[in-house]
Formats: structure tokens, sequence, C-alpha cells
């Protein structure tokens, strides 16, 4: 126990702080999205995992080149590298159309 018998003391001596009171005082002047509505909240959400999403799909587009390259040219590898790019440039339609719905509702 004698060993960390130090450490208040020395937490004193560092911490130079204004105390409980200056911490409530700087905590109130933080401001977040209190200011945004909760439409700007969404639409700023939404749009957010919809370019997540796209990036997603351009990392897909990747491993499938990488499937098909590393497959040697058989013909199982180009039918899943077929499917990945097929699945996902449907995904990416579905993203560009969901982006547009999200930006029509929103100018609405």
């Amino acid at each position: 126990m004698k060993l960390f018998s130090h450490l208040p003391l020395a937490a004193q001596v560092i911490y130079s702080g204004g105390g409980l009171n200056e911490g409530i005082d700087r905590a109130r002047e933080i401001t977040g999205t209190s200011n945004r509505t909760l439409r700007e909240v969404v639409e700023s959400a939404l749009l957010t995992v919809l370019s997540y999403l796209a990036l997603a799909a351009v990392v897909m587009i990747v491993i499938a080149g990488i499937w098909l390259i590393v497959g040697g040219g058989s013909d199982n590898a180009k039918d899943r590298a077929k499917k990945i790019l097929t699945y996902t440039f449907v995904g990416l339609i579905v993203i560009l159309i969901a982006q547009a719905i999200v930006l029509l509702v929103t100018t609405i």
C-alpha cells in the first residue's frame, strides 16, 4: 500500500484547473448537433451511410478483380468474379437511387 500512497498528492500537484464549476461552464459552451434540426441530422446520417456503402462496393470490385487474377483463368473463378461484379453493380445502382431519393425528399 505504501507504493501508491504518493498518487493523490501527485494528482493535486499536476492538476491546475479551475475545478468543477469551471468544468460545468465549459460544458455549457459546447454545442453539438443541437443546433441542427432532426431532418438535417437524419439526412446527414443517411448520406454518410450511403457513401460508406459505395466505398464498400468499390472494395468489392477490387476483390472481384483479385479473384479473377488469382483464379488463373479457370471457369469457376470467372463465374464467381462475374457474380461479384453483377451484384456489386446492382448494389451501386440501388445506392445511387437511394441517394437520389434522400436528396429528393429533403429538398421538398
